[in-house]
């Protein structure tokens, strides 16, 4: 397992701290949250299945925990923070930095909270930073997400494609676009 480390790059606009919004790493007692969290970006599919709330959330458990091993063993320089508001949390940032770009790991904000401008407030801040030293942002996106309307809207391109993942850059500004 890598070490987590939150890149420099990483922080949220002025904006969202006066509205006490904050990021802070992991902690094991995030882990009902951010399972809770997960579920809800998988409940559009898990409603066309039938399941019974014990196979759902055996599911669920599954899917988050593969994720969960994945991220943490397979790759090196990420960090894992969680997104508060009023010292609660609402969403969690995952990023990785590269040579070329700041990569996102996953940006989920709870339900209640999403279309409010919170996700591209911290994109647009994110690639302000990236920018900044010559890097642009990375995201893998499933084709189906409604997210991608908002990393289409903020200027992300499509660069390739991997089974149901659009991969997408936002590249730094006064960068050519490569696609």
């Amino acid at each position: 397992m890598f070490a987590a480390r939150r890149s420099g790059l990483v922080s949220l606009p002025e904006g969202l701290l006066d509205q006490e919004l904050a990021l802070r790493p992991e902690a094991p007692a995030d882990d009902a949250f951010l399972l809770g969290l997960y579920r809800t970006t998988r409940q559009a599919e898990l409603d066309q299945l039938g399941w019974g709330e014990e196979e759902q959330l055996a599911f669920v458990t599954h899917q988050f925990n593969a994720q969960r091993t994945h991220y943490r063993h397979a790759l090196e320089n990420c960090a894992f923070d969680i997104i508060e508001r009023q010292g609660q949390p609402i969403g969690r940032l995952y990023t990785q930095e590269r040579v070329t770009q700041l990569h996102i790991l996953d940006i989920t904000l709870s339900p209640e909270v999403r279309g409010a401008g919170l996700g591209g407030a911290i994109l647009t801040e994110l690639h302000q930073r990236a920018s900044a030293v010559g890097k642009g942002i990375g995201i893998f996106v499933e084709v189906y997400n409604p997210a991608r309307h908002l990393y289409d809207r903020l200027g992300f391109v499509p660069i390739g494609a991997e089974h149901v993942y659009l991969e997408m850059e936002w590249p730094a500004a006064g960068s050519p676009v490569v696609s």
